[in-house]
């Protein structure tokens, strides 16, 4: 299926993978159309994508965000480090931002709506061929709105004041150097860190310095 030289294909074969055979009907049905492009495969669940996603025909999957067995963002993950060139989209039903980065961080080129799809299913399949991604129109107002408030998405999950444990435990301070500073108990300091962590997923002191150096709370 794909052209030589490791550009796009002439006609890329295109692995579908959803849990509702209905749905995958319908993409098959969009795709077939398309003159460059072409459902080779079928996946009702993550594990199956997986499988199909490794053949050398697969230019593209398209995988459902949630299914059965494994998830479509644990598959685009497992398959962007297993099969680094095979381009992926993911699909949803929700129109969910935390969604749409996941999925950028999965290895995906791109996020459809379900109820989008015939309007721009074809596009993201072009644009993840190309090597370009694609936003559909709430995600790219999304990544405005938070470029517009200078990227610092912390302050809707950090309270001021965790924000100032956060500076302190990346500087290196002491539980009882920050508790002296910050006028509190240290037990009050332990109860802030585990909430920070908690927050961001992270698990200790390093985690917690690179994420006060990319958002500018200290320096690198």
């Amino acid at each position: 299926m794909s052209g030589g030289g490791g550009g796009v294909p002439l006609k890329a074969g295109v692995l579908i993978a959803d849990d509702h055979a209905m749905v995958r009907r319908g993409l098959r049905h969009v795709i077939d159309a398309a003159p460059d492009l072409h459902v080779v495969a079928e996946a009702g669940d993550g594990i199956e994508a997986v499988e199909l996603g490794l053949r050398e025909d697969i230019d593209l999957a398209i995988l459902d965000v949630a299914m059965p067995r494994r998830t479509g963002l644990a598959a685009a993950r497992e398959l962007s480090a297993r099969r680094p060139g095979l381009k992926i989209l993911m699909l949803s039903m929700h129109d969910v931002d935390q969604y749409f980065f996941e999925a950028l961080n999965a290895g995906a080129a791109g996020y459809v709506l379900k109820s989008a799809a015939d309007r721009d299913l074809l596009e993201a399949c072009r644009a993840a061929l190309r090597g370009e991604p694609f936003l559909y129109p709430p995600a790219v107002r999304t990544i405005i709105r938070e470029h517009l408030e200078a990227g610092d998405t912390d302050g809707e999950v950090l309270t001021p004041r965790e924000r100032e444990v956060v500076k302190l435990v990346a500087e290196a301070y002491t539980t009882d150097q920050i508790a002296e500073l910050l006028v509190i108990s240290p037990r009050t300091v332990e109860r802030h860190r585990e909430n920070i962590l908690n927050k961001l997923g992270m698990r200790d002191r390093v985690e917690l310095t690179r994420y006060a150096v990319r958002r500018g709370l200290v320096e690198p």
